[in-house]
């Protein structure tokens, strides 16, 4: 099927389009790599894989580095660029910002280092019909990362400035990433990913999130509703506790509904009418299951979630390099063969 990014739109605006789109938030360059028959080093790779595969849009970042003086130890943070393509390691511990003398002393980098030129170089490579989604995130991710999961906690009560301060410094620089997506004619679609949660429950109190997380989600929310584009929100995890607050942000559309935290047919059952759903093919039964059970899986939540629009099938979280392809494969070809109304 040729690409056709105002499809895509309606879907995540749940509408019904004329099919069942595919979408994830990232896949590995090794997957690509096989997809391609070869390396995926530009931006034309890029497309050219995202187009060959079935989607209709390229996902794009700009080029960054939070920690270009390479303070602390390695993989404490790390270039936020693709998700899937990088495993990040946090500090359980203590991290590299532990006080304002450490926080005054990190060199963070400007609005003005961020790189853009992928999304120049893609203005003028785009098949037909495709588009481009801008993707960034991780404000809250990288505030407790910094500061080191346990530090971060005790901060919490013991020095509550110091995170605003860290949070504020971090989120006015993502935040000035999804201006520059919203203002840019080629960018159609925005999609911000910081996790808040896991299988069990929230990773901390709403309360936290009310200071931390959720008012940069609105911000960027805001953005989207004043230029007219949609917005993606992913995080794993159960999310009953904040749904309410997620689309008071104007979050257009959930990813990746976790197979493990939430039943998908619960989710669009609950909140189907203000959000639309991205996902819930668990990245388990893509690495060890079979072809014939990844396309079960596809038709069964086509059939219960997305006769009525709003659906876009994908992976439970993102394609890392240990999915089987043939599995990966087979997802695509089920959307395709089961998704078309």
């Amino acid at each position: 099927m040729s690409p056709n990014i105002e499809e895509f739109k309606k879907t995540l605006r749940r509408g019904k389009a004329g099919y069942i789109p595919i979408a994830e938030l990232g896949v590995h360059p090794k997957i690509k790599e096989r997809i391609l028959n070869r390396p995926v080093i530009t931006v034309k790779d890029e497309i050219e894989f995202w187009h060959k595969a079935g989607y209709d849009y390229v996902k794009l970042a700009p080029i960054v580095d939070f920690n270009p003086a390479r303070i602390g130890s390695p993989g404490v943070v790390e270039e936020k660029v693709d998700s899937a393509a990088n495993f990040n390691w946090a500090s359980e511990g203590a991290g590299i910002i532990g006080s304002f003398e450490d926080l005054k002393k990190y060199v963070f980098p400007s609005k003005s280092d961020f790189d853009y030129s992928r999304f120049d170089e893609a203005a003028g490579s785009l098949p037909e019909g495709m588009g481009v989604v801008g993707q960034y995130g991780d404000i809250f991710t990288m505030t407790w990362e910094m500061m080191g999961f346990e530090s971060f906690s005790f901060a919490l009560f013991e020095n509550p400035d110091l995170i605003k301060s860290l949070n504020d410094r971090l989120g006015k620089l993502v935040y000035s990433m999804f201006e520059y997506f919203a203002q840019n004619e080629l960018v159609d679609v925005l999609w911000y990913s910081d996790d808040i949660a896991y299988t069990n429950g929230l990773l901390m109190p709403p309360d936290v999130l009310d200071q931390y997380f959720f008012p940069w989600l609105r911000k960027i929310g805001d953005l989207a509703k004043k230029y007219n584009k949609p917005l993606i929100y992913h995080t794993d995890g159960v999310l009953w506790d904040v749904f309410d607050k997620i689309i008071e942000c104007g979050v257009d559309t959930i990813h990746p509904i976790e197979p493990k935290a939430m039943d998908i047919k619960d989710v669009k059952n609950s909140v189907g009418n203000s959000l639309s759903v991205i996902g819930n093919i668990d990245v388990d039964l893509l690495s060890r299951g079979t072809p014939e059970d990844i396309r079960d899986n596809v038709k069964t939540n086509i059939e219960t979630v997305g006769q009525d629009g709003g659906y876009c099938v994908g992976s439970g979280n993102s394609i890392p390099e240990y999915v089987k392809i043939e599995n990966y494969l087979a997802m695509i070809e089920a959307a395709k063969k089961f998704g078309e109304f």
